[in-house]
């Protein structure tokens, strides 16, 4: 059963990470055009797919810029004799999904202009959010693009049991993507995909539409025999 489930921690903070940062040394030194939260970029929303694609683009390569690093932080303390040494880093900017600053983008019944820690450009650079402050080897178990195993669509292809999806219209975390990119990914036909509507991520704002959510599990599980 998956209730308002993320592809991934990986996915998920890669379509959220600022890719304005273009140095980690330097996290407010940002690409004016790719820096969402700047009135002075040209790219306002409603945001173009050839704007969209080359910012999910830079999304994901400065992912890959700070998974290469970690790679060669470990491999030096390797060849210093250090096997077992950590380091921390923090990682800035990791609110700056396109879908909090457009509702065009992956619309939904969510609030527009706002995330689950609040108003995204405060959020954006506050000190809580996703990935930011990591150990080398979490990033790239946890974090990593390329490195991660936990991923939700790569792990949902190999399930062979029922499957039950439940997408919360209203979230503003898991927009209605993460939901249907879990359901497709799911290699067989014994499954179910449910709306809940104008329900949030933890039923903190519409607790009445928790019993919802509660009796589509118990009917699914009755249904398949889960149940005595």
């Amino acid at each position: 059963m998956l209730l308002a489930a993320h592809i991934s921690r990986a996915m998920t903070l890669t379509e959220w990470i600022d890719p304005s940062i273009a140095v980690e040394s330097r996290p407010f030194a940002r690409t004016p055009d790719l820096n969402i939260y700047d009135p002075e970029n040209p790219n306002q929303p409603a945001y173009t797919p050839d704007y969209e694609t080359r910012y999910r683009q830079a999304q994901i390569a400065r992912n890959r810029r700070i998974t290469a690093w970690v790679q060669q932080t470990l491999e030096d303390l390797r060849k210093a004799g250090e096997m077992n040494a950590e380091r921390a880093f923090t990682v800035h900017g990791t609110m700056a999904d396109l879908r909090w600053t457009d509702p065009t983008q992956a619309p939904s019944d969510r609030r527009p202009h706002d995330c689950y820690l609040g108003d995204p450009k405060v959020a954006n650079d506050g000190p809580v959010g996703l990935a930011r402050i990591s150990p080398l080897r979490s990033w790239l178990s946890q974090w990593g693009y390329d490195t991660t195993n936990a991923t939700g669509r790569g792990n949902a292809a190999r399930i062979t049991c029922p499957v039950l999806v439940i997408n919360n219209t209203a979230d503003l975390a898991c927009t209605p993507s993460h939901a249907q990119r879990l359901f497709d990914a799911v290699g067989h036909t014994d499954k179910e995909h449910h709306d809940i509507k104008d329900a949030d991520h933890y039923y903190i704002e519409r607790p009445d539409l928790l019993p919802e959510a509660v009796r589509i599990c118990s009917d699914w599980l009755t249904r398949k025999g889960f149940t005595d």
